[in-house]
Parts: structure tokens; C-alpha cells; sequence
């Protein structure tokens, strides 16, 4: 485990699990095309010990936007509800490898807490690696979940909520929103990047979201998610993430700022810049969702025509 980079082995997972400072949640989510549960599948089988982090529940209650990120006081008082605190490492993982986990391990750096890997190869890695699964879902982890769902809406509610065990600290230079993106299509201080497939930034594939259009922020690049790992799945060595990142076109000496559909694959890409060396990429919150439900007028749309 190594602090600079952003994910740890199957191995060092195995050997490490049940330390009382390790804390493993399984941030498990999918497309709503994917007609997948993942708090069921969680609780049919998940690494032991782990607990379920509930992507669409420790979310910002006063949008309509699909899991954008809640205020410190409800994401402090989910992870206390989670058993987890400030010394404790933490160790996120999901069913796919990459995908929902990387955000999960944003939103923890976003809130001042550095000790978050993701478990590379996420449960595919671990079940490839022969390693033990739990399938009974202990009571008191169940409880957890539902608890820390529970502590985000009482928090919007302005209700009472549990104790907190977990304090916060923002990251504003971590989290960016439709005006910070709007002035840099303008000022073009940072080169946009998109995690979205080439179709869906082209304008040429649908958006898997109902009502939405297909196209992209003026001015980004695109650099699809799967490229930042290989087949197991596994995180590219930070010479092949360079060269990925440098074939779209991207310069790794400028700042850089991540987008995707709703902002959870940017966040696979700031995990793949991180191993570079690049600690600070911000991820648009909103990302194409947001962007795309404005004027054209003020918010223009590009694709890219043959």
C-alpha cells in the first residue's frame, strides 16, 4: 500500500482484512439500463466484512441530478453511521472492477480523508485471486447501510442525526460545478476530459438516460473510461496511463478536469491520473447530465461530425 498510489492488491486486501483499521465498503452500482441490484447482489455475496456504500442514497437531497454529492454534514454523518473514522484506511471496491468504486474513493478525498484505495480489479480480481466470499449478510452491517441512508435524509430534513464519528474537511479545488466549467470553456485554463464512450461525446450514440442528448462540452477531449485498465480488470502502469492520456491529445504538464454522464466514470479517470502523479484533477460533479439540460444559447453543445 503505498500512499501516492490509488489502489491496493487482492493480496494485500487479504492479508490486511479484519485489522480494526481497515474498513472495506462495497460502493457496487450500475447504469439503470443494467436492470441490476446492487444491494442485493451485496447481500448474496460480498468480500467479508465489507459494508455497503450506497452511491444513490449519500447524495444531495436537494437535486434532481442522479447522485451528486451530499454537504459534509450528510456525508459525515453517513460514514459515522458506516463505523468509520478518521484514522481508519479504507478500502472501496465494486462487482464490475472499475467503475462505481473510483467514486467512492473521490468523495472521500473530496471530504479531506487521503487513506482510500480502491481494490484493484475490485470483487472480479478477488474472486479470481480464490479468495473467501461472505454470503450472509451479517445484521449489524445491514444496519450500517440502512442507517447511514437514513442519517443523509435526516440531515436534509433538518432532523437530529447519529453521532459523529467522522469529521470532514473540503476539497473546493477537488469539486467542480456548471459555472466553474462554463468560464473555462471560455478561459480554457484546464483541458476537459471525458470518460463517455467515443459514440456518446461524437453525438452519434444514444445516452443511456431518457431525454438526454448525446455530444459534449465545447473543447473536451475524450478518453473512454476502459482505457485506464486492462481485461483482469487492472489498473495500467503509470507509463501506459501516459501514453493513453498523450494519444488523445492531452497534456500531462497542464491542469486537467474530469466529465462523464453524471459523475461516476470521471472519477476512473482521475483515479488513473493520480497513479501519474497528478493529485489534484477536479471531477464535474453534474457532468454531461447538467450541462446538457441547459440553454444552448449559454451552454453550447458540440459533436463531432465526420
Amino acid at each position: 500500500m503505498a500512499q501516492d498510489d490509488p489502489v491496493v492488491s487482492a493480496q494485500w486486501l487479504h492479508q490486511h482484512l479484519g485489522a480494526p483499521d481497515v474498513k472495506v465498503l462495497d460502493a457496487s452500482w450500475y447504469m439503470p439500463v443494467e436492470n441490476k441490484n446492487p444491494w442485493e447482489e451485496y447481500q448474496v455475496a460480498h468480500i467479508p466484512g465489507a459494508v455497503f456504500f450506497d452511491i444513490d442514497s449519500i447524495v444531495d437531497r436537494t437535486t434532481d441530478l442522479p447522485h451528486m454529492l451530499p454537504s459534509e454534514e450528510a456525508f459525515a454523518a453517513a460514514v459515522s453511521a458506516l463505523g468509520i473514522k478518521n484514522q481508519d484506511k479504507v478500502i472501496v471496491y465494486d462487482g464490475k472492477g472499475f467503475f462505481s468504486a473510483p467514486r467512492v474513493w473521490w468523495m472521500f478525498r473530496v471530504f479531506g480523508h487521503n487513506k482510500v484505495w480502491v481494490l484493484d480489479g475490485g470483487l472480479p480480481q478477488w474472486r479470481a485471486s480464490g479468495f473467501d466470499l461472505g454470503s450472509a449478510s451479517p445484521d449489524d452491517a445491514v444496519l450500517k447501510s440502512k442507517t447511514a441512508n437514513k442519517a443523509v435524509e435526516r440531515v436534509y430534513n433538518g432532523e437530529v442525526t447519529n453521532t459523529i464519528t467522522f469529521q470532514t474537511e473540503f476539497q473546493p479545488h477537488l469539486f467542480w460545478t456548471l459555472e466553474k466549467v462554463a468560464h473555462n470553456v471560455g478561459a480554457k485554463s484546464y483541458q476537459q476530459v471525458d470518460a463517455r464512450s467515443k459514440g456518446r461525446f461524437d453525438g452519434v450514440a444514444p445516452e443511456p438516460r431518457e431525454g438526454v442528448r448525446s455530444g459534449h462540452i465545447p473543447g473536451s477531449k475524450c478518453v473512454p473510461f476502459p482505457k485506464m485498465f486492462d481485461d483482469a480488470p487492472r489498473l495500467l502502469s503509470a507509463d501506459e496511463l501516459r501514453q493513453k492520456f498523450q494519444q488523445a491529445g492531452i497534456s500531462l504538464d497542464h491542469p486537467i478536469v474530469v466529465s462523464c454522464g453524471s459523475g461516476v466514470t470521471a472519477c476512473i479517470l482521475a483515479l488513473g491520473l493520480y497513479r501519474i502523479g497528478k493529485h489534484d484533477v477536479p471531477v464535474y460533479d453534474g457532468s454531461w447530465t447538467e450541462w446538457e439540460a441547459q440553454s444552448d444559447s449559454d451552454y453550447p453543445k458540440a459533436t463531432t461530425t465526420a
